[in-house]
């Protein structure tokens, strides 16, 4: 079609619109919806502005606002002032800390100079693409230590308004009523003595108690999507976390109230400190050339008041040392034992960074040099680590004790011919085993032994330990939690043996002594109740879940069961009951089984796409040490009394199972008063349409005798 035609026929149509228009609304003034509009009407008198600004007044002025107002502007102070020179350098700098967190508008960084002396005055402007953003860089890096003079003081650029309108007169504030905290410790004061867990299945995260004695689960709490991710219990079990992607929130109280939230966008991983003072999150940002590292952000907060205490920042290379494959290795930070949580640590190149808490800066200044580090862990009751180091230069591979803040070396052993090394500290401090494979002269094979430091001992003496088959591999090593033994998986293929070791002899004389060994045995993982004694013995996910209970005092098996295809075994904190569940690993039969400790089953708890499961940890006990050894001494004289509290029990759950059957058959027989009238009319009109047929039953049932020949076989007798 042609252009011009085609243009008369839009005019057509536009002159059609207004006709319509005008018809409909006679009463509109001129130029209705567009007809005969001048935009020269418009113009207003020179110098009347109706209180509308012009964008052209302002042409020469540097347009602040932002496209989304002031919210997505952040103020950030305390910064350095520095010359024309390196004025460039800190705007880098600002600028990279920042577009960690999020996105800064193209020109959206403004750090003003003053023009007298040519200098930065100390502040800077940064405008992001949203509030949100803004808001999280604020809560982030407020209080970020750019060096040892210079701690940034970030404000939102709307606060400053706010602030100027605070009235000059005082007034006194309002007294608020006392609003009593929620018990954190609620839940250690059940009259059953019975321990929490939490389940994360499908679209809901539940909160329940154990009911071993009843047999069931008793929920507590539940909510749909509580955690995008997963849940975590804190150390001692004040504190339920759950990770979303704005951060995470502390959640704790009989109801669950949520106690704080603290903000780390695209947070992966928690840690807890050993006694929940401090809680550490990560991240990590892919970079936009494969070729580079990924960004890694650690944050330490203070647990009580929520404050950021400090931020790590930097390349995943910088913080994979002593992981295989270039990956990291959580935790990154260590933290140190005893009651005070007052170090932890991370391992560098031929160095150990250890920080100080609450003030988080590294001890004395300056890092621990360990020449060919590999590997550290913590004493779990006391500042006291141990590190392994690598052979190098002709100097041979180390086991170091290394007691802080004094960094003396309490005690050290040298080694040859190692391939790898792995500490394994005893839950309770006392003793430190460390496995280490050797080559043999060849160098074609590898053996393991074990170097075992009796830390409570004078000097710190030690044990070495050598299997009696020196090429048996090892599969698992476990300290018995409360005692001096360990167990051993070793031997190939799917039936390996488990042997048991104790470091103390009958007489207490201190001797690494052979206990017993089990052979044959279809296990890959062994789990000591946290109490000691009992241990399960497990063949996990290719093993199809075979259980052993055995009792390692007696040295005797107290049941074998299965679960199949079992992925995780799980005792309760008091030793009493064990978990076994089958989690998404597998796409079938997900759920869990709960048996006693010596292996009866108690009920199975059937859940699909579980996820998670979790006990709730104890409060350490108040008693002192001979106390709780007086009592498991004399445990059946105080067993005695919950034996009869535990009959009650038993005879109140039989009580409640007839009390719930008695109330549904009082609302069944009230169900059927209420449809009385209603079958009355169906019978009545049953009668009407059928007459005499109505009084037939639906159906009869008559008793037939059929005999049926199943076979004629004709055989010769003789007398």
């Amino acid at each position: 079609m042609p252009l011009v035609r085609a243009l008369d026929l839009c005019t057509m149509v536009e002159i059609y619109r207004y006709a319509i228009a005008k018809e409909l609304f006679p009463n509109q003034p001129g130029g209705f919806p567009l007809e005969e509009f001048d935009p020269q009407d418009l113009i207003l008198p020179e110098g009347e502005n109706f209180g509308i600004d012009s964008d052209d007044d302002d042409a020469d002025e540097e347009d602040v606002e932002s496209e989304s107002g002031f919210g997505s502007v952040i103020v950030v102070g305390n910064l350095p002032v520095v010359p024309a020179e390196k004025f460039d350098k800190l705007v880098a700098v600002i600028r990279k800390i920042y577009s960690h967190i999020g996105s800064i508008r193209e020109g959206g960084m403004i750090m003003p100079v003053d023009e007298t002396t040519n200098l930065s005055k100390g502040f800077a402007f940064i405008e992001f693409a949203n509030p949100q953003e803004a808001l999280a860089a604020r809560q982030q890096t407020s209080g970020y230590k750019l060096d040892k003079n210079h701690t940034f003081v970030v404000n939102m650029f709307d606060d400053f308004e706010k602030y100027a309108k605070v009235s000059e007169t005082y007034s006194e504030p309002e007294v608020k009523p006392y609003t009593p905290t929620e018990n954190l410790h609620s839940w250690m004061l059940d009259k059953s003595g019975r321990d929490q867990l939490v389940l994360r299945a499908g679209k809901d995260t539940i909160v329940a108690w154990n009911d071993g004695k009843r047999a069931r689960m008793d929920q507590v709490h539940s909510r749909e999507f509580w955690t995008e991710s997963f849940v975590q219990w804190s150390p001692m079990g004040n504190y339920l976390t759950t990770v979303h992607r704005q951060g995470v929130a502390v959640w704790g109280g009989p109801e669950f109230t949520r106690l704080a939230r603290f903000a780390h966008p695209n947070v992966r991983l928690l840690q807890y400190s050993p006694n929940e003072k401090y809680l550490v999150t990560y991240s990590s940002q892919e970079p936009n050339n494969p070729r580079e590292s990924a960004t890694v952000t650690f944050s330490i907060f203070e647990v009580r008041t929520g404050k950021k205490l400090r931020v790590f920042e930097g390349s995943a290379d910088d913080y994979a040392a002593g992981s295989s494959g270039g990956a990291l290795k959580w935790p990154v930070f260590k933290w140190s034992g005893g009651k005070e949580d007052n170090f932890f640590a991370r391992m560098g190149k031929n160095a150990i960074s250890v920080y100080q808490a609450p003030d988080m800066g590294l001890l004395d200044k300056k890092t621990l040099k360990v020449d060919g580090v590999q590997d550290f862990e913590w004493s779990p009751s006391e500042d006291m680590l141990a590190c392994v180091t690598q052979e190098q230069n002709n100097l041979p591979a180390r086991i170091a004790l290394i007691k802080l803040p004094e960094r003396t070396e309490v005690r050290q052993k040298n080694l040859f011919s190692v391939s790898d090394a792995k500490i394994y500290w005893h839950p309770q401090g006392d003793y430190l085993a460390v496995k280490v494979d050797r080559f043999t002269k060849t160098k074609k094979s590898i053996f393991t032994g074990f170097e075992l430091f009796s830390i409570r001992d004078r000097d710190i003496p030690m044990e070495v330990l050598e299997l009696p088959v020196k090429s048996d591999k090892i599969v698992t090593f476990s300290w018995e939690p409360k005692g001096h033994r360990f167990a051993i998986v070793h031997g190939e293929g799917a039936r390996p043996s488990v042997s048991f070791y104790s470091m103390r002899d009958d007489k207490g004389r201190l001797g690494c002594n052979l206990k017993g060994t089990l052979t044959g045995k279809s296990c890959n993982s062994i789990f000591w109740s946290p109490q000691g004694k009992n241990i399960v013995l497990a063949g996990l996910k290719n093993l199809n879940g075979q259980l052993e209970f055995f009792n390692v005092d007696e040295m005797e098996t107290m049941a074998a069961a299965e679960h199949f295809a079992c992925t995780d075994i799980d005792w309760d904190p008091t030793g009493r009951y064990v978990a076994s569940s089958i989690t998404t690993v597998h796409q079938m039969e997900n759920g869990f089984n709960m048996w006693s400790f010596h292996g009866r089953l108690l009920y199975p708890t059937p859940k699909d796409q579980l996820f998670q499961f979790s006990w709730r940890p104890r409060l350490p006990s108040l008693l002192p040490v001979d106390k709780e050894a007086e009592i498991a001494k004399n445990l059946k004289q105080y067993s005695k009394r919950y034996d009869e509290e535990d009959e009650a029990l038993l005879m109140q759950a039989d009580a409640d199972v007839l009390k719930e059957r008695a109330t549904a058959m009082q609302e069944w027989e009230a169900w059927k008063l209420s449809k009385q009238e209603a079958v009355a009319i169906i019978q009545g009109f049953r009668k009407q349409m059928f007459g005499a047929k109505a009084a037939e039953k639906d159906f009869k049932m008559e008793c037939v005798v059929v005999e049926q020949v199943v076979e004629v076989k004709e055989e010769p007798y003789n007398r």
